[in-house]
Parts: C-alpha cells; structure tokens; sequence
C-alpha cells in the first residue's frame, strides 16, 4: 500500500474512530467478515421447505438471538435456506428503518437450528475468527461511532436502508485479539448490570401504568349518565393545517403531547407536511394503527398530526374535555377499540370511523363529570411523578450504556484496570 493510501486509511479511522491506542487498527467490515442482506419474505410457499423467520422485531427488540424467542413459521427455498441460515457467532442487524439515525441495530445470534434463517430486512455479519473475535464485533457494531456510519450511508426517502454496496464499508476498531477478548467480557459483565437496573425500572414502569389504569377503573365505576353513541359527541375533521404549526404525536402513556417534548420520538417529521390535519383544542385523535392499545386523547394544544391519524372534533358540549379524555383512554374502552379493530394480526389492526363512532359510552351530567376528572388528576398525579422519575432513569442509564460501548471499542478506557478498580 503506497504511503498515500496509507494517509488516506489513516484519515478515515481517524474520522470516524478518533484516535486508538498504540497497537490498534482501524478497518472495514469486509476485511474481517463477511456481510450480506437476507431477501426471505414472510409468506409460506406450497412445496418448498419449511423454516422459522429471525424477523426484525426478534432483531430490534433484543441483544440477542436466543431460543425462547417465538419465531415466525414460513417457508423458503432450499438455496435460500442455504444461504441465510443463522449460526451461533453471527451478529444480525437491521438495514432498514424509517429515519436515519434509527437504522444498523444488532444482535448477537446464540442460537441456531437447521431451520432457523434470517429473514427480509435484515442482514448477516459473520466474523472471521482469525481477525476478530466474535462479541467484540457485535460490540464494536452496537457502538456510537458504527451507529453515526450507517446514519451517513443510509439511502432513502420515506425509507431508508443500507445498500448491499455499503453494508461492508464501515470502519469499525480493531485492537490485537487478547484485548478483543478483554474488551467482549468487561461489556458482558457491565452492560448486563446496567440492564437488570433498566429492567427492574422496566417492572416499576409496568406497576405504575397498571396502577393508573385501576384509578381510572374505580373513579370511572362510580359515575354514573345515559348511553350515548360517540357519532353524536363526534364528527371527523379535516381541516387543513398551516406548516408553521406544531406537530403533535399520541403516546399510549400520555394521550396527545408535542413531538419535540420527547427525545425518544424517533419518526421524523417529512419536510412535506402539507396533508396532515389540524388539531385544535379539545379534539379527540386517534391512532388507527394503534387504538386497540390505547393510543389516543383528547388534545391540550393546537398543532398538526399526520393524515393516518382521526382528529374528532367535539360536535356538542355534552362532554368535559378532561373527562373524555379520561373516560376514553380507560381499560374497558381500550377493550372495545380492540373488538372492533379490523386486520388479520395485531400489527394490521386498523379502526375506522365508522367502528369507532358505534360505540356506545354512559355520559354522566357535567358537573359529575368535572368532578370525576378532577379526583383522577389527584389520585394519578403522584404516579405521573414515579413514571416520569422511571423514565428519566432508563433514559440515563441507556445513555450510559452506549458511551461505555462506545468507550470500550475505541480504547478510551483500559478495560482491565477498570476491571480491577471495580
């Protein structure tokens, strides 16, 4: 290698993994694995083998690949079964994702089967064990600067994927095989800290949400009004929005909030907002997509919200805004969004309108109503500030989780004497 492709080599290592300790490298993925994206699909094909699908919700949600995973039933040709099968050392990632910075997630793969095989969306890194060991390259693939990589290279407008021609570019650090080692077991060891603490925050959060939904239970049982149809209290709107507007999103824990109040809201707004609806005050939104789960609310703010959304504005003042808002995202509602939805599996299920305003609610007098709203502000306040302190935990401990990855790859931290100083 001349000394201008040398320059060149060490100019890119520099950029994207800062500088490494004396005796490490930097190199691309296809100098020590091998990687390729999976082209299996879901579907089930008459005559050919059956296989179980590693998808990429089995990728995105977990660390790694293990057996008591549910994997999806499906069938695949025999070369494809050849080609994408799985084996224990393999890291996974996600090549796809809506937004840039959401994309190139791993797993490590644990487990295998002769039926077991990587499914669409997803792409196989099979390390060469000669050059790198296997869970520092995971590691080195769940780490900060790996993640700001695939961000640049992702191509795609309203989706966006890591092309075949760019999946074996990425530089990733490259210490001498005993400090890979070094480096796999310190982050095995602190990282599985770090999510027990995650986890039983996790738990917290779970008691919590259960805790308020019961709240809501009990203040709602002891209302009583007439029945009536939500076609009465509701009608569609489709008022057009100005791009100046705030844009809101509907949290299943929260109802309707503003998008940039979460950091984890990780959809990005299209440039082009022009078909998104306008909220105003007092309508009630609904997520289609996701209204079996709770995801609605009656809104606080004024902004905009995207076309596959319901915004339903109130057509009478039958309802206390705070009540319905209540009343509405309460578990025996949340039962009949999910009756009512249509879709073969859950991540179809849609509701529609026309379902939605057939639902039949008890409407107690105003005053009743207010004063319901008002005690299950009261009881839920101080569980509003537990989730929020949960919250805030997971997000730190998250945080600090990556900078460790991160830390650890790269060599800012001597792993053995942060062994010993623990």
């Amino acid at each position: 290698m001349s000394v201008t492709e040398l320059d060149a080599v060490a100019e890119r290592v520099h950029k994207w993994l800062g500088v490494l300790p004396s005796g490490w490298a930097g190199a691309r993925l296809l100098e020590v694995a091998n990687a390729w994206t999976s082209n299996v699909d879901k579907h089930t094909v008459e005559g050919e083998p059956s296989v179980r699908l590693c998808n990429y919700v089995d990728v995105y949600k977990n660390d790694g690949i293990v057996d008591s995973l549910d994997f999806m039933a499906a069938s695949a040709t025999r070369d494809q079964i050849r080609k994408f099968r799985i084996r224990v050392g393999d890291t996974l990632i996600t090549k796809d994702s809506e937004t840039a910075d959401d994309i190139g997630v791993p797993a490590y793969v644990e487990f295998e089967a002769d039926d077991l095989i990587c499914g669409y969306h997803l792409a196989i890194v099979r390390p060469d064990q000669r050059r790198i060991i296997p869970r520092f390259l995971y590691w080195a693939l769940d780490s900060e600067p790996v993640a700001r990589q695939w961000g640049v290279t992702a191509a795609g407008v309203t989706r966006v994927g890591i092309r075949s021609t760019d999946l074996n570019k990425v530089t990733i650090p490259l210490p001498p095989l005993d400090e890979q080692r070094a480096i796999a077991d310190y982050l095995d060891l602190e990282t599985a800290q770090i999510d027990a603490l995650v986890a039983k925050q996790e738990s917290l959060l779970t008691l919590l949400a259960e805790r308020k939904r019961s709240v809501l239970s009990q203040v709602l049982a002891e209302v009583e009004g007439k029945s009536c149809r939500l076609r009465w209290l509701y009608r569609p709107s489709s008022e057009a929005n100005s791009p100046d507007e705030e844009v809101l999103s509907v949290y299943r824990e929260h109802g309707v909030i503003l998008k940039a109040s979460r950091s984890d809201n990780f959809n990005k707004t299209p440039e082009n907002v022009d078909r998104y609806l306008l909220v105003r005050p007092d309508d009630l939104v609904v997520n289609k997509m996701k209204a079996w789960q709770g995801s609605l609310g009656v809104s606080t703010y004024r902004g905009i919200v995207s076309a596959d959304y319901e915004v339903l504005r109130p057509s009478t003042s039958y309802l206390d805004p705070e009540f319905a808002h209540f009343l509405l995202r309460s578990p025996q509602m949340v039962v009949e969004y999910r009756v009512r939805s249509r879709g073969i599996r859950p991540s179809q299920w849609r509701l529609y309108w026309q379902e939605f305003a057939d639902i039949e609610i008890s409407v107690p007098p105003l005053d009743a109503q207010v004063l319901a709203a008002s005690q299950i502000k009261t009881e839920t306040q101080a569980i509003d500030t537990l989730i929020s302190k949960a919250e805030e935990h997971i997000a730190l401990a998250k945080e600090r989780r990556l900078a460790l990855i991160t830390a650890a790859v790269t060599g800012q931290i001597d792993v053995r004497t942060a062994r010993k100083a623990s």
